[in-house]
Parts: structure tokens; C-alpha cells; sequence
């Protein structure tokens, strides 16, 4: 069966022009403008007072952790930090938007002109620029009840500070998404600014598309795609949408401005409502916020609190030996990094690696627990990896050594002596064992020495069944060449 061409191999003249708009939900203790807790919580209604919930006559008092975090991220990427910059009112009508508009920035944003860098799938970078990054708060959540036509409004989101981050039209395809996406992710998670958790809706992406003729300087007419969350939705719902304008397109109809909503069932794009200009929106600067003011000293302060960045961990552990793969997975998760990272401090081992992508990882994905309260602390698997680099186990041992530990949380010396899972070292004893084997094999010696090689592994599988495992594989493999000729 051949396989599905991509959208682009069946429509070559045409291309695409990808601006992305991310929402990250930042990790305060408390809300943007009010003194609520910034907790998720299945309760409705929990974390709200009259700020929040939009009472006549109260007054907005920012949260200064939500500037700083702005700066972080600014710069983390690239950007200019606006040594001013303002809240505007931006007015539209929803049942969970209690004030009738939200608190937001327009003119002057606190981080304009910066760009986050992506690696492409043939190992180049790419810069892709941003307009802005600017702050804001989140509505609320409407709850529509099954079958009874009732409606219900949450206001416990209400009020939850944001960063909106907004590039150019950089993108030119579905991988430079992903690859935008998942790099932007790491970096607000880095900086410590937000879980990025894309399920709670901490990091959030609507996805500006339009296509063109190659041969079209002018950018075609964008349809935004909205409320996504996980990558791989995104992907598809880019995907499908990309060849849904260009069949539009093809047939000589127009692509008409709107937002668009993603069917998972119908794996389809669905308009949700026609697109608003800014004119729309009615801004204007909010008169009960005064102005952001960011001086140099400030800037200089949250600059001695920025972590190593995603890109600067990547290239150092490829130059401490990683592969690009290794280093990537570890980049993708801060736990598992975190946890490498620290085993790295008790043991040198060029094995390690391999189990954490293994061995931790399996027992993290089984047990469903975080990198963080892993029974096998970095420390415990740091000292079955020495027992192993000093000949006292074999892999096979350590596995099953690994596997107790979880279950445990003992030290590996403590369950090898327990076990009785000491690799047998003496060559004496293990040569003696190796002339038994031969002697009781005849045929397959004869084998072996008419030129089936394969033989060999028969012979390694008899060794170590008389040891029960504990033979030391090389010295098994040795003695096997020598009396075996």
C-alpha cells in the first residue's frame, strides 16, 4: 500500500505562512489583580472574590510576580524589555467574563521584537520571530450541562494571570510548528514561569494559517485555529486546515476570515465565528492601572535568577557525550533531566544514560509516578551502576537487582548480598564449569567447529543457566574461544 502523500507534495506550488499565538497560564500563588489563590481546583467558584468575579467599584492591584515573570520570558527570548508599558481594556461579551472586558495590553506591551530559536528536522536552525509578549488575565469557563440545554459559569480561572506570546508568520510548516511549540514549552517551563501543562490548559496555542502561490508575495487571508491542546491536535487540525484553503482556493472560491474550532472525531476543522479586528474590541488604556515602569536595575536583578535554557542544557550534553536523541529526551522533561542530572554527581558512568531511558523511565511509566519520588533515588542507581562497572553484578543481575529496588526503595549492595546475586568471577571455577558443558555437547562442538557460529550463543545460554545468571559474561566468552578452538 503506498503511502498518503502530504499536502504539499500533492499541491508543490503552494505554501503556508504560520503565525502562532501562545497562552501560558503562569504559576503564581495568587492572581493577577486580586489576592485569590492561583490553585486549580474541581470546586466551582472556590477562588473568587468581588475583584475577580467583576463587583462594581473595586480597584485591580497588580501582582509584581507576574511582571517578573514577563521579564523572565522576555528575556529567555531575545526579546526588548519595555522600560513602560501599559493595561488596556479589551471589551467583549461572554457569560464568563464577569467585567464585560478583559485586562490586557495593546500599544505598549512590557516585551516586543524578540524570537526563539528551532532546530528543523534536517538539523538547521531557525530563528522564528516574535511580535510580542505581552500580560493579561484569563476569563472564567462556561459548563454546559448534558441534555438538560442549562449552563453554567466557573469564575475560578477568572483573573489568572497570563503571558500572550505572538510571533510573525514564520512558519512554514507542520514540523516548524511542533518544533515552535515544543522549544517555546520547554522555556517557560525552564524559567520556571509555568507547568505547560497543555490538558489544564497552562499552555495554550491558537494557530494563525494561510496559504499562498509561491509565486504570491501577499500573504493569503488567515483563519485561526482555537482551544487546542496536545501537539499532536494541533499538527493534524494544521494539516487538514492548510489543504482545506488551498482546495478552496484551487475550486475558486476565497478563504474567508474566521476562527475555526478542531472535530477530534471528525478529525475536521469547524467554524466557530467570524474573526474580530482590533477596531472590534473597543481598547483603551485602563484608567485604575498605572503605567509598568522596568528600569535597567530591575532588568539586571532578574537576570541573576535565569536558569540554564533549554538550548544552552542541549549543547551541553551533547558536549559531555550525549547523543542528540538522548540529549532531546532529557530536554523534554525537566523531572527526568533533573533526576539524570543528579545521579550524574555520585558516578561518571557512561552507562547511566541508558538506564534512566530505560530501566527509570519503564518504572516511572508503571508505576505512574514522578521522576522526583522514584523509589530508586539518583543516588540508589548511581551505586548499582558501580556495582556493575566493578564486576560484582551482570546486567542480567542488575535488572533484577533494579526491579527489587523499586519495589524496596533498598540499596543494591544490601539486595545482592541478600540475593546472593554476586557475579562469579573465579576463572577456575568458571572453567571448570565450561569443560562440563563441552564435554556433554559433543554434537554441537562438532557444530561449531564445522563453521556454525551461531552455535556459540548455545553455549553462552548453558553457562550461564549453571551459574544462574551469575557468571561474568566475559569471562564465559573468553573461556568459551579458548577450549572450543
Amino acid at each position: 500500500m503506498s503511502e498518503k502523500l502530504s499536502v504539499f507534495e500533492k499541491y508543490p506550488e503552494y505554501r503556508v505562512d504560520i503565525g502562532i499565538e501562545v497562552h501560558v497560564q503562569l504559576n503564581t500563588k495568587s492572581k493577577i489583580f486580586c489576592s485569590c489563590s492561583n490553585d486549580q481546583t474541581e470546586n466551582p467558584n472556590q477562588h473568587i472574590c468581588p475583584v475577580c468575579a467583576g463587583y462594581p467599584g473595586v480597584l485591580p492591584v497588580l501582582n509584581k510576580e507576574v511582571v517578573e515573570k514577563a521579564i523572565k520570558a522576555g528575556l529567555a527570548t531575545n526579546c526588548k524589555i519595555s522600560p513602560e508599558s501599559l493595561f488596556a481594556r479589551k471589551h467583549y461579551f461572554y457569560p464568563d467574563l464577569p467585567k464585560n472586558y478583559q485586562i490586557t495590553q495593546d500599544a505598549l506591551p512590557i516585551c516586543t521584537e524578540g524570537y526563539v530559536t528551532i532546530t528543523k528536522e534536517d538539523g538547521s536552525e531557525k530563528n522564528i520571530r516574535l511580535i510580542r509578549i505581552h500580560i493579561e488575565e484569563d476569563a472564567g469557563k462556561n459548563i454546559h450541562g448534558a441534555g438538560t440545554n442549562e449552563s453554567f459559569v466557573d469564575l475560578n480561572r477568572t483573573g489568572t494571570p497570563l503571558l500572550e506570546v505572538v510571533s510573525y508568520p514564520d512558519i512554514e510548516s507542520i514540523e516548524e510548528v511542533k518544533a515552535y511549540l515544543k522549544t517555546l514549552r520547554a522555556i517557560v517551563v525552564y524559567i520556571g514561569a509555568s507547568t505547560g501543562n497543555m490538558e489544564e490548559g497552562s499552555f495554550r496555542a491558537d494557530t494563525n494559517i494561510s496559504v499562498r502561490k509561491k509565486t504570491d508575495p501577499q500573504l493569503g487571508t488567515r483563519c485561526e485555529l482555537k482551544n487546542i491542546n496536545s501537539f499532536k491536535f494541533i499538527a493534524d487540525a494544521t494539516e487538514y486546515e492548510i489543504e482545506r484553503q488551498i482546495e478552496l482556493l484551487e475550486s475558486g472560491q476565497k478563504v474567508i476570515q474566521q476562527t475555526r474550532l478542531w472535530n477530534t472525531k471528525e478529525r475536521m476543522t469547524m467554524p466557530m465565528r467570524s474573526k474580530e479586528e482590533a477596531a472590534d474590541y473597543r481598547y483603551f488604556q485602563d484608567p485604575d492601572l498605572p503605567i509598568i515602569q522596568v528600569s535597567d536595575a530591575w532588568i539586571a536583578q532578574v537576570k541573576t535568577t535565569m536558569p540554564e535554557l533549554p538550548d544552552q542544557k542541549f549543547k551541553r550534553l551533547r558536549q559531555e557525550g550525549l547523543t542528540s536523541d538522548e540529549a532531546t529526551i532529557l530536554i523534554d522533561d525537566m523531572d527526568l533531566s533533573n533526576y539524570y542530572e543528579k545521579a550524574r554527581t555520585f558516578t561518571t558512568s557512561k552507562q547511566l544514560i541508558n538506564w534512566v531511558l530505560r530501566e527509570v523511565v519503564n518504572c516511572l511509566k508503571e508505576s505512574k509516578n514522578s521522576a522526583a519520588s522514584c523509589a530508586v533515588t539518583p543516588e540508589k542507581l548511581a551505586e548499582l551502576i558501580d556495582l556493575i562497572d566493578k564486576g560484582t553484578i551482570n546486567n542480567r543481575a542488575a535488572q533484577e537487582v533494579f526491579k527489587l529496588m523499586a519495589q524496596t526503595g533498598q540499596h543494591a549492595a544490601v539486595i545482592v548480598k541478600e540475593q546472593g546475586l554476586e557475579q562469579i568471577g573465579d576463572t577456575a571455577e568458571l572453567e571448570k564449569i565450561i569443560q562440563e558443558i563441552i564435554a556433554a555437547n559433543e554434537a554441537n562442538v562438532t557444530a561449531y567447529k564445522s563453521g556454525k557460529l551461531q552455535v556459540f550463543g548455545f553455549f553462552v545460554g548453558q553457562a550461564m543457566q549453571k551459574t544462574k545468571g551469575k557468571a561474568n559474561p566475559a569471562v564465559i566468552n573468553e573461556l568459551l574461544k579458548k577450549y572450543l578452538g
